[in-house]
């Protein structure tokens, strides 16, 4: 499956996962931008998250920790 999404990803080529000759799936190939914009959205739902869970270290406490105060 890697050397085919290699090939695919190399040539924008949209690939169908098919289950019993039904289309069941359709992988596009990302741009360098779209993959990086999901990168950022998916740090940016994980950084929401821990906001939430109030795990969160403020600027201060990060100076003390790396002796930058």
């Amino acid at each position: 499956m890697a050397k085919i999404s290699t090939q695919a990803q190399k040539n924008n080529q949209r690939l169908i996962i098919l289950r019993k000759n039904e289309p069941i799936f359709e992988l596009i190939p990302l741009s360098k931008k779209e993959s990086n914009l999901e990168k950022i959205s998916l740090e940016i739902e994980e950084g929401l998250n821990d906001l939430k869970e109030g795990n969160v270290i403020s600027h201060a406490d990060v100076k003390k920790r790396f002796g930058l105060d």
